[in-house]
């Protein structure tokens, strides 16, 4: 075991220094650690972006900020009445209650594209109306909290947010995507009065090009810890596997704000998964100077780790305390996995010294009915559905994930690449990629940093600076992972030369001569296929947008599933790949960037979730399971005797096709491929059967429906957490009176909630609605829609009810305990 010590900040950085003696310290009074989150209560109101009336005052005059404390803004003072104000839950996205509209004075044909790539909602510099939002709450702040260190953790806030404590100023974060901390000690009153806390976010401007939300869309936290404590992201946890177990290195900060030197014990142990403790290190007597940092390191053995992996993501924890005087003073618990992690350029990536192929989605952060404001629950929801797929990577596009979804990562067992909004190396830019890699590089889900995405100067020597001193910066904070950028074009150039990985965004074939020119540097597709669908839709229709759901359709710089991944499936060297998306998201919706059409066409899921068929292709080639999928519906009324093409996707050696029990004819599987047919139309019964070894081993049938007589409910889960915060996620699927799926309905929906839930957003994955996704009411799309319930009071039963124009209605219960 070593141990070493390190103090940086008044002492300086990196200096090993003779640490002051016990006896000169000053007594530190126990005060253990609280984090609290701060995800009710708010109360929520739209300022304005250009009226300094209606944005309760903020800016009044040229002395905004010439007295700290003074008036800055009427909303921002303990004083100010917000009864009149909506109450709010975080997470929270107002964008996304927002209408659908152009900018004044433009006509549905002349809309730029920057603003269908943002979904065509009504915020930005034409909205100033609805640009900037406010949020207050009062602070749980004791007298017993007097002498304590206290601060806010915010994770994310879209965007240019101010944050106010009883009037102050005490942290300003342009970033949208960074986190960030305020200290407020200094701020608060521990007399009994209240302590207002207030939050200003302008999203006027916007940072990428699809759609970002606008407010606090990610946690809040209230921390309450001792003058001597671990601060935010205090902790690095690095794992050696070696042939004896697993070498863990674990780097502790501690932290001294007080005026006098401080003697404090610094005692360590690792827990497993069931609770156990595993391993101890020695304790540690830190002497720490005034206003001094001090970083601990030390090592311990772990003779039989469980290792972290996709499979078997066990999670180990690191147990920091401190003491002083005989008692806890700090707790502070890190979350890490044993694994390791290696890019081989002839072979791909491995993990625990195994190859592991790539299997990867891009994703923004995006569902319906609740915008950006994914609750952690639909995070652990959404990676399900993809792994349920056959996916076991995601990409963050393109920006920093949110803790939450990582942590839900870990647990889940899903590789990550977490990228940088930015790709400079300004101050502030800096600021927030260090911050993402504090917060982040203890997760071992993550196995890449991205440094940037489709850089215009990736191919100058300007953009090959940037990128060689953000890696620099990476490797200095984190030297256990390696770096990738994406890149659209410039694989042999300036940036591309100085990251470890280099990513190919679309073109796959041009993988091949790259590995021929560069045969040592690894080589992943950080973006693939772009193939656009309309869920349920098999005829393009140019005037209704409508996109065809074979995977035939694609933009010019993209390809289909099956073109790309017979290339990276037939070479080992293309370590895998990431689809462009897992999930539609809203912005961009090519091929067509034109009123109404709000939502983007790219994903293998919609913005429900609910799988196009393009899920089903790759679930038959990313699993192993035996799988068929049969493609179209079976519903073409007046298309009698007209040939409908009909494909199946199948990892079986062959598919027999049989329409009202004839045989259609059996088609051998082409490795990565698809079969097809092309089959005259009659009602009835379409099956395919998939055969392996001579004998079936799945089918898949299509039947053509009645009209529609019925809703038919199901949930995720019919039991769920009664926290206030956990999610039933529910589909409504219209079928026939003998219960067969309608796939071309669309029966207006309406959702009634009894007992302890409320309804938190609705949504049916059509690309071109304009419905708003809080209303009570949905059309199904191609028979389903959504509805996502989150629990709310003491609890109970939940009982949701559906009803509909000339069908059934429905109802379901779920259980809050």
């Amino acid at each position: 075991m070593q141990r070493r010590t390190l103090l940086t900040g008044a002492i300086g950085a990196g200096v090993v220094a003779t640490l002051p003696s016990a006896a000169a310290a000053a007594p530190v009074a126990p005060s253990p650690r609280t984090r609290v989150q701060l995800d009710r209560d708010w109360r929520f109101h739209l300022g304005h972006a250009s009226d300094v009336a209606r944005d309760f005052n903020f800016g009044r005059n040229q002395q905004t900020y010439a007295k700290a404390g003074a008036e800055t803004a009427d909303a921002a003072m303990a004083a100010f009445d917000d009864k009149g104000w909506s109450p709010v839950q975080l997470p929270h996205d107002w964008a996304v209650e927002l209408p659908y509209a152009l900018p004044p004075g433009t006509k549905p044909e002349d809309a730029k594209d920057d603003v269908a790539a943002h979904g065509f909602k009504a915020i930005g510099r034409d909205f100033p109306a609805n640009s900037v939002g406010w949020y207050r709450r009062l602070l749980p702040i004791e007298a017993s909290d007097a002498g304590k260190r206290i601060w806010l953790e915010f994770d994310g806030v879209f965007r240019d947010a101010i944050v106010f404590v009883n009037g102050y100023v005490v942290a300003r974060n342009e970033s949208g995507y960074a986190p960030f901390r305020a200290d407020i000690t200094d701020f608060l009153t521990f007399d009994g009065q209240p302590n207002q806390l207030a939050v200003r976010a302008d999203a006027s401007f916007g940072e990428g090009w699809f759609y970002e939300g606008a407010g606090i869309y990610r946690p809040v936290w209230l921390v309450k810890a001792s003058p001597v404590h671990v601060p935010q992201w205090g902790s690095f946890v690095r794992s050696t596997i070696t042939p004896a177990g697993a070498q863990i290195t674990a780097a502790i900060e501690v932290r001294n704000t007080t005026e006098a030197p401080a003697s404090v014990t610094l005692r360590q142990h690792i827990v497993d998964a069931e609770g156990a403790i595993v391993a101890r290190f020695p304790d540690a007597a830190l002497a720490l100077a005034a206003d001094a940092l001090v970083t601990h390191e030390a090592n311990v053995a772990l003779p039989t780790p469980q290792l972290w992996s996709i499979d078997t993501p066990v999670l180990y924890r690191l147990v920091s305390e401190l003491r002083a005087n005989g008692a806890a003073i700090d707790r502070y618990e890190t979350s890490f996995g044993i694994r390791s992690i290696r890019f081989d350029a002839e072979r791909g990536f491995f993990l625990n010294d195994q190859p592991v192929k790539l299997l990867g989605v891009c994703n923004h952060q995006d569902h319906a009915g609740v915008g950006t404001a994914m609750p952690p629950a639909l995070d652990a929801w959404r990676i399900a559905r993809t792994k349920e797929m056959g996916a076991n990577a995601w990409r963050s596009a393109h920006n920093p994930p949110s803790e939450a979804f990582l942590e839900a990562c870990d647990r889940m067992g899903m590789l990550v690449i977490d990228e940088a909004r930015r790709n400079s190396t300004d101050p502030e830019s800096t600021s927030q990629l260090e911050r993402i890699l504090r917060r982040d590089r203890n997760h071992p889900s993550i196995i890449l940093w991205s440094v940037g995405n489709e850089e215009p100067q990736a191919m100058n020597a300007r953009g090959g600076r940037v990128s060689h001193a953000m890696v620099a910066h990476v490797r200095r904070l984190d030297p256990t992972r390696p770096t990738t950028q994406a890149f659209d074009r410039g694989q042999y150039e300036a940036a591309a030369r100085e990251v470890d990985v280099i990513g190919f965004n679309y073109h796959t074939e041009r993988t091949v001569p790259f590995h021929q020119r560069f045969p040592n540097q690894p080589i992943i597709g950080t973006e693939t296929a772009s193939t656009v669908a309309t869920r349920g839709a098999y005829f393009n229709d140019k005037a209704r947008q409508i996109v065809r759901a074979y995977d035939t359709e694609f933009p010019a710089w993209a390809s289909t599933a099956e073109q790309w991944w017979k290339i990276a499936d037939a070479h080992p060297y293309v370590a895998g790949g990431f689809i462009w998306t897992g999930f539609d998201y809203r912005g961009e919706p090519t091929p067509h960037a034109l009123w109404p059409a709000a939502s983007s066409y790219f994903g293998v899921m919609d913005l429900c979730g609910f799988p196009k068929d393009n899920y089903w292709y790759y679930r038959a080639w990313w699993r192993p399971e035996p799988l068929v999928h049969l493609l179209p519906h079976w519903n073409w009324p007046g298309r009698e005797g007209q040939a409908i093409e009909v494909w199946a996707y199948s990892n079986a050696e062959a598919v027999e096709l049989l329409l009202n029990g004839r045989s259609l004819g059996r088609r051998a599987v082409e490795r990565a491929g698809h079969v097809e047919w092309r089959v005259p139309y009659a009602p009835g019964r379409l099956e395919a059967r998939a055969i392996r070894g001579g004998r079936v081993v799945a089918t898949s049938v299509r039947e053509t429906s009645g009209p529609a007589a019925a809703i038919r409910l199901t949930t995720d889960r019919r039991q769920i957490a009664a926290d206030g915060r956990d999610l039933a996620i529910v589909q409504a699927e219209i079928v026939d009176a003998r219960g067969r799926p309608v796939a071309t309905a669309d029966t207006p929906l309406r959702f009634a909630v009894e007992g302890p839930a409320e309804r938190i957003g609705v949504g049916n994955g059509d690309p071109t609605s304009h419905e708003s996704d809080k209303a009570p009411t949905r059309r199904a799309f191609n028979g389903l829609a959504q509805v996502i319930l989150r629990h709310q009071g003491d609890a109970g039963v939940i009982r949701l009810s559906v009803t509909g124009q000339d069908v059934r209605p429905a109802t379901i219960a779920i259980l809050a305990r």
